[in-house]
């Protein structure tokens, strides 16, 4: 609770300076820049930040309020007239405040009136100069409300692509947890069963078996809980497995693995290939005629390939299909979640051959 408190205090101080950072770069430096040689006098400097602080509330105003109030609650027929009535307010807000904080001087202030007067008499409305003004303001204060729903619809469209990914997240865990209840449920009795069988014939296996046994369960209740963990812990758990997996196994059934005996011992999401391992032993294994089983795993130049292969019976009964399995769905979720454009997986079924072939980029960034 309090590592998400301090990431969201560390947001805030983040989006305040991106803030800061635009406004200076944007619009207070240019002025400045155009101000040129004039800098030296004070009030020049002060009616730039002047002009900044009235777009600043009309942007501020929209950004923190009326977007999301009227807009983002598909309330837009009272937006824009709202943001309409805000620029004509400030316009005339700051047009009185700024002839009360910086008063022309007085043989200026003579000759706009008489300009003013001259167009009113002539009806030529305001004079060009004025007209200017006016304009340049109304334009840069479209053109800052605009900014502001630009900003705030970028803005829903990243939040919505997190919540998004965060249900994803926790579908998966979910899906994890049944996955870890479901690396097949017979596959335990199965086991104790051989273990018992194992007893009175040879008790060192047994004992060996049961061991192995209680390892499995404790990576699966415990250790997979943790998050990511170590390849080395996955090979473990993998070697226990297929080693459970032998108990049951006739000598018509050809197991061929070849795990790293040297590797970096990067991290991997937990429970990762054992569904592909699972679903090899659950098809690839045939009680009527000769079957074989390969898996495989290679490490190296930040690359891990995982590749299973196993004979698949005749009568294709058995057979498995590639887009199946709750246990190969989540593999495939995950994948995407985890690895986005840094996997490969392929899944083929050609001459009563199942294949499966998984390379992952472990590369950081």
């Amino acid at each position: 609770m309090k590592k998400m408190r301090h990431q969201g205090k560390e947001r805030k101080g983040m989006e305040i300076l991106l803030h800061a950072t635009g406004w200076i770069i944007l619009f207070i430096l240019p002025q400045f820049l155009l101000a040129g040689d004039f800098l030296s006098d004070i009030r020049t400097s002060l009616i730039i930040f002047f002009k900044t602080l009235v777009f600043g509330i009309v942007f501020y105003v929209n950004y923190l309020w009326l977007i999301p109030v009227l807009l983002h609650r598909k309330r837009g027929l009272f937006f824009w007239p709202s943001a309409l009535i805000l620029v004509v307010v400030m316009h005339i807000g700051s047009n009185m405040a700024f002839l009360k904080l910086f008063p022309p001087p007085e043989g200026v202030e003579q000759r706009i009136h008489r300009e003013v007067e001259r167009a009113r008499t002539d009806k030529r409305g305001l004079p060009s100069p004025v007209r200017m003004v006016v304009y340049n303001y109304f334009i840069t204060a479209f053109l800052v409300t605009g900014f502001a729903i630009a900003l705030r619809a970028s803005q829903q469209t990243v939040k919505k692509e997190r919540e998004i990914k965060e249900l994803e997240k926790e579908k998966l865990n979910s899906e994890l947890a049944l996955l870890k209840n479901q690396v097949s449920p017979h596959f335990f009795f199965n086991t104790l069963n051989n273990i018992y069988s194992l007893i009175e014939i040879n008790q060192k296996d047994a004992q060996d078996a049961v061991l192995s046994l209680s390892k499995m369960m404790r990576y699966l209740l415990y250790d997979s809980e943790k998050g990511n963990t170590k390849l080395s812990h996955e090979i473990d758990f993998m070697k226990g497995y297929i080693d459970l997996m032998r108990l049951r196994m006739s000598s018509r059934v050809s197991l061929s693995v070849d795990f790293p005996a040297q590797y970096e011992d990067t991290e991997v999401p937990p429970l990762l290939f054992i569904s592909f391992i699972e679903n090899a032993f659950k098809h690839g294994v045939s009680y009527q005629g000769n079957s074989f089983i390969e898996i495989v795993l290679k490490s190296g130049n930040s690359r891990l390939t995982f590749t299973t292969r196993n004979s698949v019976s005749k009568a294709g009964n058995d057979a498995p299909q590639p887009d199946s399995g709750i246990g190969l769905e989540n593999v495939k979720k995950r994948l995407g979640l985890l690895y986005p454009g840094k996997h490969k997986l392929v899944i083929m079924e050609k001459d009563q051959v199942y294949s499966v072939e998984l390379t992952i980029d472990t590369s950081k960034g």
